[in-house]
């Protein structure tokens, strides 16, 4: 009766291998495994462990990322191991440079200041005269003002700085050319080389001055033409100065080459007296070099501005005529001359 119970159209158990519950354990593991394989993520955390989840409609698997390269990061390479003397030394020349620079910044607001008190004290505003630097107790007052990096613009400040160094420097070779002088009447007891010497400083240190260091300053401060050629035609005259004081000319009054040629003798004096001679013949020499040199570069740079000798014309025209001194002089000789009709006139009459 037990064959009856079965299914007639269900599969025969008795002939089916699968049926065998060995067979059907070996089947569910290798079902396990390829599931296994489906769900497997080789770029995941290999750390951490999740369950194996059955995949179908319900849960669909997740679409494909692409693969991300993580960047290696190295390790810093170890700090470079200083010695206990350089961070002392270091902070000790930070400060010593902050101090200095501290120090710098309080001379100029002190010189800031100063100049703006006496701006205030001055009348009308004008600028005091500083030059020549004179004592305040000395009988005599600067004549003029100067200050190259107030009135001089930034890229002429050089030029000018130089002039002013060549202008100290003339003075110098003239007080040692009255040593020499000196050195040569105590030898060769030659007074005139001496005294034309003393008048040669006397003359040439202030006219140089005034004839071709300010004209150079003014034309340089204000863009003057009409100062540009006075500074070009009397600082000429300087150079060819300078050249003939480098020769030497007996009894001309400077020690050049050929005085002190004819100081060397025999005699221990005259070697020693020989060499001044000639080495302030030497100083000689090097201002007239540096006379053409600078006298060049100035010239260049007054061609490079568009200057020309009608526009120097033209600003001694229009400063002479602004000139106050002329402006009196011309209003003393209109009235003067109005004078003169009016007493004629009443004379007739």
């Amino acid at each position: 009766m037990s064959r009856f119970d079965e299914n007639p159209f269900g599969e025969p158990t008795v002939d089916n291998p699968f049926a065998d519950p060995a067979v059907q354990q070996v089947t569910a593991n290798t079902n396990n495994v390829q599931r296994g394989l489906e769900d497997y993520n080789p770029f995941a955390d290999q750390g951490e462990q999740r369950p194996a989840t059955a995949r179908g409609a319900a849960n669909p698997p997740p679409p494909a990322q692409p693969a991300i390269m993580q960047p290696t990061q190295e390790a810093p390479p170890p700090a470079y191991a200083r010695s206990a003397q350089q961070p002392a030394l270091q902070s000790h020349i930070s400060t010593a440079e902050l101090q200095r620079r501290q120090e710098e910044l309080e001379r100029k607001a002190q010189e800031l200041a100063r100049r703006e008190e006496e701006l205030k004290n001055s009348p009308y505003n004008a600028r005091r005269n500083n030059w020549p630097p004179l004592p305040e107790k000395c009988c005599f007052q600067p004549c003029f003002y100067q200050d190259i990096n107030v009135d001089i613009p930034l890229e002429f400040q050089k030029h000018v700085r130089q002039l002013y160094y060549l202008w100290i420097f003339h003075a110098l070779v003239l007080v040692a050319n009255i040593v020499g002088s000196l050195a040569l009447m105590i030898h060769k007891s030659d007074f005139t080389t001496f005294g034309l010497s003393i008048l040669y400083s006397i003359l040439f240190m202030p006219f140089s001055f005034l004839c071709w260091f300010r004209p150079a300053y003014k034309a340089f401060r204000s863009d003057s033409s009409f100062n540009f050629m006075v500074f070009f035609f009397v600082f000429f005259f300087q150079f060819m100065v300078a050249v003939i004081q480098t020769i030497g000319i007996p009894g001309s009054g400077t020690c050049g080459f050929l005085v002190a040629i004819e100081t060397f003798d025999s005699t221990a004096g005259g070697i020693t007296v020989g060499v001044i001679l000639l080495l302030i013949a030497l100083g000689f020499g090097s201002a007239a070099a540096m006379d053409i040199l600078l006298l060049s570069k100035i010239h260049r740079i007054y061609r490079s501005t568009g200057a020309s000798f009608a526009k120097a014309q033209q600003e001694f025209t229009s400063e002479f005529l602004r000139s106050e001194h002329v402006q009196n002089a011309a209003t003393n000789v209109a009235a003067s001359t109005l004078r003169a009709q009016m007493s004629n006139s009443s004379s007739r009459y």
